[in-house]
């Protein structure tokens, strides 16, 4: 669990005692639980409770409803609680249940109570120039830079970072993230038409140490997720996923990020086209809706509630027409660094790596990435010229020296020979 204090979700769903509260179909939960049931063997009605994140109520109904189907066996009691197996009518059901989907995790949320959610915990963000300076503190970002981020970032809308490769629009895009002080709570799954949408991703989503024990437990406290996506983006990868295999959706990456950040990483490189990506999303991001459809033509709606960030060395007349360029308000362009913050950059290199530099080294530095017809200095010439410092000196079996003669080595490997 990540060790994070913010400020609690504005939603705060209660406990469903019922299935008027819990807002899915019983036929679901039913589902839910005679695939659990095949799963685990010997079970309790808290024991289910607990894996399919459901009150001891609803279990209870679902639990007498078996009971009188003939599809459960009593096996005796634990205190107040039963002890139970299917029955062999019960593991033909299961059987046939665990066909269509193998799905037996949280009971999934409603489609209305996640757009919703989704609306209530939509970001609302306060900052100004100096407390996006603590944000953006580990890198050298000017108050200039500042100044365009901080609009940007509290109008909540999609943003066009661009500029010369190598000055840092990504981690500039990546840091965005650290202006939030609060915590969203995102369903394990959400139900489309009796289908299963699994939404919660352990790999993009960071879950929170949640004490608040009357809380709707298919939903789990986490930070504000921020996913990043760059080359290997793909249309499938926007569109709702089914697995034949387990019968599961998986939401797409727009979904994971909502209340959250979508970072396009080197816009224009993707294995789809740029026109064919904002082409899609040309009505999310007007509308903050999307719309998916389920395999077999059931087409709904989903909240955008996500700031979209495309970052790119390209041109953006080169990769959108006016029309989409239109409705992407934000446009900053990050420029490359002028020798003081150069040097800055430097400095702080050297001193997080403990490599001892002569005075001079950061401007003879300068001079060595200005050699050979290159006419701009790069953010990230300081790291990559240490890193192969570095790697030299393990090569050789000492530290990373930082000499003339050993800058101009590294020089020698980094840069490609015109």
């Amino acid at each position: 669990m990540a060790t994070f204090a913010p400020v609690r979700s504005a939603f705060n769903p209660a406990i469903p005692q019922n299935f008027a509260e819990l807002g899915v179909p019983q036929s679901l939960v039913l589902d839910l639980m005679l695939r659990r049931m095949l799963i685990e063997g010997y079970c309790s009605l808290q024991g289910l409770g607990r894996s399919l994140r459901l009150s001891i109520p609803i279990v209870d109904a679902v639990f007498k409803h078996m009971r009188a189907q003939q599809l459960i066996e009593v096996k005796g009691m634990s205190g107040n609680d039963y002890n139970f197996t299917l029955s062999a009518g019960g593991k033909q059901l299961a059987g046939e249940r665990f066909e269509i989907s193998q799905y037996a995790g949280a009971c999934p949320v409603s489609l209305k109570e996640y757009h919703a959610a989704t609306k209530v915990q939509a970001a609302k963000v306060h900052v100004d120039r100096a407390s996006l300076r603590q944000a953006f503190s580990d890198l050298v970002v000017g108050d200039r830079m500042l100044d365009q981020l901080g609009p940007a970032i509290i109008s909540q809308s999609s943003i066009f970072v661009y500029g010369p490769t190598g000055n840092g629009k990504t981690s500039l895009a990546e840091r965005m993230l650290r202006v939030y002080h609060d915590a969203v709570l995102i369903p394990y799954a959400v139900e489309v038409d009796n289908q299963v949408i699994s939404l919660y991703d352990p790999v993009v989503h960071s879950p929170l140490e949640n004490d608040e024990h009357d809380l709707d437990p298919r939903w789990i406290l986490c930070k504000r997720p921020c996913i990043v996506v760059g080359g290997e983006l793909i249309p499938s990868m926007l569109e709702m996923r089914l697995d034949e295999a387990s019968g599961i959706y998986a939401a797409p990456l727009q979904m994971k990020a909502n209340n959250g950040i979508l970072i396009i990483d080197d816009f224009g490189r993707q294995l789809m086209s740029p026109r064919d990506l904002l082409n899609r999303w040309i009505v999310p991001l007007d509308r903050r809706v999307d719309y998916l459809t389920l395999r077999y033509g059931v087409k709904f709606q989903i909240p955008f509630e996500t700031m979209v960030v495309f970052s790119t060395n390209l041109e953006p007349s080169d990769l959108a027409d006016e029309a989409f360029l239109r409705r992407i308000h934000n446009k900053i362009y990050v420029e490359a660094v002028d020798a003081p913050a150069f040097d800055q950059i430097f400095s702080r290199v050297v001193q997080a790596r403990n490599i001892q530099a002569e005075p001079d080294s950061a401007e003879y530095l300068r001079k060595l990435c200005l050699r050979e017809g290159r006419t701009e200095l790069r953010a990230c010439y300081p790291a990559d010229i240490c890193n192969i410092l570095s790697a030299i000196g393990r090569y050789e079996g000492r530290g990373p020296i930082m000499t003339k003669g050993e800058m101009e080595r590294a020089a020698s490997l980094y840069f490609a020979k015109g």
